[in-house]
């Protein structure tokens, strides 16, 4: 088995929005990413901070949230040096897995960690990214949507409060932050379908049809 993998399944707790499937979903899309703009990235890096990046979670609603990305990355790098992963690579795993984080608010410095970060937001979009956001709304027991303004056209959003919101305190905004072409050209694609989900979900609220 991958040793990744198995280290995951073992020793690691999941929740709504970050479970297995996410992180293997983020590898797919940082092996994606690598062919298409990672020339001298370092795939081994890559390959295990993608994997690792969520090996410490925190709720979304909990006061420590944004310390756990260095959380993980403590532990990855520990991971790491029980399985004879190169020394000289571990301290840049450790880095990208600290900078993917959005509430962190690290910035990527190397290729390696901005590959993973916008593997790690692709898939906060798009089809995937509407399951997961219902998903993560559902288990902290928050509404999908405020009755009184559902799309934000007369209230500044507030995800704390309101699932529905968090499209546009964070979702929308994904795109333009994107550190590679390639990621920023499919974030793009898969923002275009959010919006027209919630044309729908606008056309059901107001029509009931």
């Amino acid at each position: 088995m991958n040793p990744f993998r198995q280290f995951l399944i073992k020793s690691c707790h999941f929740d709504a929005g970050h479970d297995l499937a996410h992180t293997e979903r983020v590898v797919k899309n940082a092996e994606r990413l690598v062919k298409e703009e990672g020339p001298g990235a370092d795939s081994e890096i890559i390959k295990a901070a993608a994997w690792l990046h969520d090996c410490v979670t925190v709720p979304k609603d909990h006061s420590d949230r944004s310390k756990a990305s260095m959380l993980a990355a403590e532990k990855a790098g520990k991971f790491l040096e029980s399985i004879q992963f190169p020394p000289k690579k571990i301290d840049d795993v450790k880095h990208a897995i600290e900078a993917h984080s959005f509430s962190a608010g690290i910035r990527p410095r190397t290729i390696e960690a901005k590959i993973v970060q916008d593997a790690d937001r692709l898939d906060a979009l798009g089809a995937m990214g509407i399951a997961r956001c219902f998903a993560v709304g559902g288990q902290l027991n928050r509404p999908i949507y405020n009755p009184a303004d559902p799309f934000c056209k007369t209230e500044p959003p507030n995800d704390q409060k309101w699932t529905l919101d968090h499209f546009y305190v964070k979702l929308f905004e994904l795109p333009g932050e994107m550190n590679t072409e390639a990621a920023k050209r499919e974030a793009e694609k898969r923002v275009e379908y959010m919006k027209q989900f919630l044309q729908e979900l606008e056309a059901e609220i107001t029509t009931g049809s």
